[in-house]
């Protein structure tokens, strides 16, 4: 059963693969060959019957001359015209026969001798020649006799001999010689199948023999010296396989920190891990206090922070605190977490101007709306570009200097680092490079609206596993490469081999770290803290929206439905309130600036409106909140809204349901996020709908228990299983697999060519 994908071909298609190897070049060869020697043949051949034609036109022209030499002096013309006319019936190659005196005058010719001829002494050599030319070519040979008695001349015997004989047996011997290489080519052929079809069946089978045995625990015999370089690679691909099926097998045991240490620990052998992002797990700033250390509102540092933590490897990041130099060791590296550190964090620095052309300007006017199909222009600057290319050599060049092996495990992430795989490859070509694209991939016509599209898809390809969040992400990149780029694409296997790398391109659902029950908070203790810290009566509808304050969260469209929701069921003002937890996001671009007007304004309208003295519908909190304190908001709400226009997974959607441990709540959901892919228990909605919005926000606030309980307690098992470890561990056993596969498969192939070599 472990043996089976090594060995997929039958075995005899499998051998007649490998000798064609040798047989296309070899039938190559012996058709150039003939190619080349027919043609010789063929000339030779017609001039050897030539030289055989003038041997006989002497002979009879010798013959001739006996009579001729009687006949002339009388004037006998009749009796020369008979000799002629019998000289031609009795010699089947003689086509005609002419003689001419010593004037040059034709005194007789038989009856089929060509008109173009003349006496030769009314014609040069040259108008001879060009007289012959003009007959049928290749038909006839002319030659001609001079007749001399005594030393007197007389005149000349013109023969005339037909050459058909010799263009028929030209032809035949074409034929022969094409017919006797053919034949050899069949032989060696023939021969060479043979041979490397016992080669091979033999190979096979001691290689089949040596997994067989391990396969099954039994003492391995000596293997053949053939196969004997190979046996540790095998056995090692036998074990790959065997914990690929163990892993398969126990897919129903929760993945934890402790089982994707043993498992890099299995099957990277301990390898380094060093992840790479812009925005860093831990900003370091300056209060009134001291130094304090925050986590970041992001999804990707919420993802991959746990995941360093069973990993205990380097993280590579953009030092942007401002207490952040302060911090670091003469190398730029500081451990973390400050309470239990657990890994590295090495700090990269970048001037304001570099990360305004870099981040705020390619990455976040370029590609950031460019893969968001949230109707905001991108922005191309050749300045911007020629900073995110200095700025990813930067990140390389930081990942060469961190790795202490020439085949590290580069988990590189985000739309911020497109370039870098590739530059990594080129320093370090046995690099495990994983490249994670945490937000939408466009289609083929969007992407090419970047001016840079092919230099991004080459530094993407660079990776060994380049991951998206879901299947429609995957095909939408591959049609691009198609489009774009020369590559060799396998869409059933989704492999891309691009300038010799062979790049997997996979579905990875990103996800959550589950939380430790004990650790949490009561839940109704969440509940009554967090409506008295709103000034919110204990029994009043509550609704949570987390996100940065971005356009492509569909937060006004959110606005929207709560005003619609207001409108349509009366009842529920004064009862409902939603409060929205907007971080600040690129504050210096003028989008977000102009986004964060539009959005004070729409829910100062709708305060105004439906709000009173004591009562606001929307409460917006435009401010960084720690993890801590959002996770209370969760188990406080009654409904969570996640209207992204256009996201790739939204891990707030998976924070909500593993912070209700009660089974309760109810989770609206956009049906343009990869979270809709997987949650089918949330009410999914259109967020451009806005009454769709406004109904799902409505029905959320009075569903029953009873199905709040089935909703989130299914919801609840499919985020606690793909967690985020196990989102790690597929990526690091695919790369692990890959790597394995390809060194095997390299020394497999190598081995077969020169076996083969050998009997060949």
């Amino acid at each position: 059963m472990a043996i089976k994908p090594l060995f997929q071909e039958t075995m005899p298609f499998r051998s007649f693969r490998l000798s064609l190897r040798f047989i296309l070049p070899l039938a190559l060869v012996v058709g150039l060959f003939a190619y080349a020697v027919v043609p010789l043949v063929d000339g030779m051949t017609q001039r050897w019957f030539v030289r055989d034609l003038d041997a006989r036109s002497q002979m009879l022209a010798g013959a001739l001359q006996g009579p001729l030499f009687d006949y002339l002096p009388q004037g006998s013309q009749s009796k020369i015209i008979q000799l002629l006319d019998r000289s031609v019936q009795q010699d089947g190659r003689l086509f005609a026969l002419a003689l001419c005196d010593a004037d040059g005058a034709m005194i007789q010719k038989t009856v089929m001798f060509p008109a173009a001829l003349r006496c030769p002494a009314t014609q040069t050599s040259n108008e001879l020649r060009q007289a012959v030319m003009k007959l049928p070519q290749g038909s006839l040979h002319v030659t001609e006799s001079p007749l001399v008695l005594d030393s007197q001349y007389l005149g000349n015997l013109i023969l005339v001999h037909d050459m058909g004989f010799i263009e028929k047996r030209s032809a035949e011997t074409r034929q022969y010689i094409i017919a006797l290489f053919a034949l050899l080519a069949v032989v060696i052929s023939l021969i060479t199948v043979f041979i490397a079809h016992m080669s091979w069946r033999g190979w096979i089978s001691a290689v089949k023999g040596i997994l067989r045995r391990e396969a099954v625990a039994r003492p391995q015999s000596n293997p053949s010296s053939e196969i004997r370089p190979l046996v540790g690679d095998l056995r090692a691909l036998l074990h790959e396989l065997n914990v690929e099926r163990r892993v398969q097998a126990s897919a129903p045991q929760p993945w934890s920190p402790e089982r994707l240490r043993t498992l890099l620990h299995d099957e990277l052998a301990g390898d380094e891990i060093l992840v790479v992002s812009n925005r860093e797990p831990y900003i370091h700033t300056h209060t009134a206090k001291g130094i304090e250390v925050k986590r970041p509102a992001s999804g990707l540092v919420t993802a991959v922070e746990p995941v360093m933590r069973a990993c205990s490897g380097t993280w590579i990041a953009h030092g942007s605190g401002d207490a952040d130099r302060d911090t670091v060791d003469r190398n730029d590296r500081v451990a973390v977490p400050p309470k239990r550190p657990a890994y590295t964090l090495r700090r990269v620095w970048m001037s304001k101007d570099e990360e305004q052309g870099y981040y705020y300007g390619f990455a976040n006017e370029g590609l950031w709306p460019l893969c968001h199909i949230a109707h905001v222009r991108p922005v191309f600057r050749s300045s911007d570009w020629d900073q995110y290319v200095a700025i990813n050599q930067r990140f390389a060049d930081a990942v060469v200097n961190e790795a202490h092996t020439d085949d590290p495990v580069v988990l590189v992430q985000d739309y911020h680092f497109a370039l870098l795989p590739a530059m990594v490859r080129g320093k370090l070509p046995k690099a495990t490079i994983i490249m994670f694209w945490h937000i939408p991939w466009p289609n083929p016509e969007s992407f090419g609206i970047c001016p840079w599209r092919e230099e991004i898809l080459e530094g993407l390809l660079g990776s060994t596993i380049l991951g998206f969040h879901t299947p429609f992400h995957c095909k939408n990149f591959l049609e691009t490469v198609d489009r774009y780029l020369e590559a060799r694409i396998e869409y059933e296997d989704s492999t891309i081999s691009y300038g010799g790398d062979l790049t997997q391109v996979e579905p990875y659902p990103i996800s959550i770290a589950w939380p430790d029950a004990a650790e949490q908070p009561d839940i109704a203790e969440c509940r009554a803290d967090i409506r008295k810290n709103l000034g919110l009566p204990a029994n009043h509808l509550l609704g949570i929206g987390v996100d940065r304050l971005d356009y492509t969260k569909g937060i006004i469209e959110r606005f929207q439905a709560v005003e619609t929701m207001l409108e349509r069921q009366p009842s529920m003002v004064g009862r409902f309130t939603l409060v929205q937890i907007a971080a600040p996001s690129r504050s210096s671009l003028e989008e977000y600036q102009n986004f964060e007007s539009r959005v004070r304004l729409l829910v100062d309208r709708i305060n105004q409106r439906f709000g009173s003295d004591r009562y606001v519908p929307i409460i917006l909190k435009i401010e960084h909140h720690e993890s801590d304190q959002v996770n209370r908001y969760y188990r406080a709400a009654d409904v969570c809204l996640v209207t992204s226009l256009h996201d790739g997974m939204n891990l707030v959607a998976k924070e909500f349901i593993a912070a209700r441990d009660d089974d309760r709540g109810v989770l609206v959901l956009s049906q343009f996020t990869g979270a809709a892919r997987e949650l089918h228990e949330a009410l999914i909605v259109n967020p451009y709908h806005i009454e769709q919005s406004a109904d799902a926000l409505y029905r959320a606030l009075t569903m029953p228990e009873m199905e709040q309980c089935e909703r989130m307690h299914s919801m609840r098992s499919l985020v606690k299983d793909f967690n985020i470890y196990r989102w790690a561990g597929h990526m690091l056993l695919d790369a692990a697999r890959l790597r394995r596969r390809a060194q095997v498969s390299a020394k497999i192939r190598s081995h077969s060519r020169k076996s083969l070599r050998r009997v060949v």
